[in-house]
């Protein structure tokens, strides 16, 4: 497993490293060599140390995020919620091949890029990412945003072909967003 670290503001010890690439490394069981973990580590004001690790697989991505006033806590804690998002990861993948172990799966699956412009655009829009989507039920944009942590998702509908977006409404609920064409 390649394990990647990008520090911000702060200088990564030697030994932390060292239990970085050692847990990360434990990871290999559930995914093999082929996988790239991204580990950023920041300092701020405050003594607030964080600790972010982002895992990309074929189509899905599992991340986590957490805040300490010391780094190795910080990591040690992200370590333990992406073992706990592995784990329902690979739950829900077993259901699904029990379910449709032998269908047929289009061989042409496009691979998740995502773009990252940085630059200054005009007014409050500060940050735009680009990225392919990838064909998927609701169902399963609704996993990856739970697994993701984040209060939307936008996919590209396999039913209908149609770009989508799933969200957390105020009442815990999900709701979807689809356009209509005119």
């Amino acid at each position: 497993m390649k394990t990647t670290i990008h520090q911000k503001s702060a200088m990564v010890p030697e030994p932390l490293k060292a239990r970085i690439e050692k847990k990360i490394d434990k990871l290999e069981r559930f995914f093999g060599d082929d996988i790239e973990a991204i580990v950023k580590l920041s300092e701020e004001r405050g003594g607030r140390n964080i600790a972010e690790i982002t895992i990309n697989l074929d189509g899905s991505v599992l991340r986590a995020e957490e805040v300490s006033n010391d780094m190795y806590l910080s990591f040690d804690k992200s370590i333990d919620k992406i073992v706990r998002q592995v784990r329902k990861h690979r739950t829900r993948l077993e259901k699904r091949l029990r379910v449709g172990a032998f269908d047929i799966m289009p061989d042409d699956e496009p691979a998740v890029r995502e773009e990252l412009i940085a630059e200054e655009v005009a007014g409050r829009l500060v940050r735009v990412k680009r990225f392919e989507l990838e064909p998927m039920t609701a169902e399963e944009a609704i996993e990856q945003m739970d697994m993701l942590g984040h209060s939307f998702y936008m996919f590209r509908n396999a039913d209908t072909g149609g770009v989508c977006v799933v969200y957390q409404r105020k009442d815990e609920d999900v709701g979807m967003l689809e356009p209509i064409d005119v």
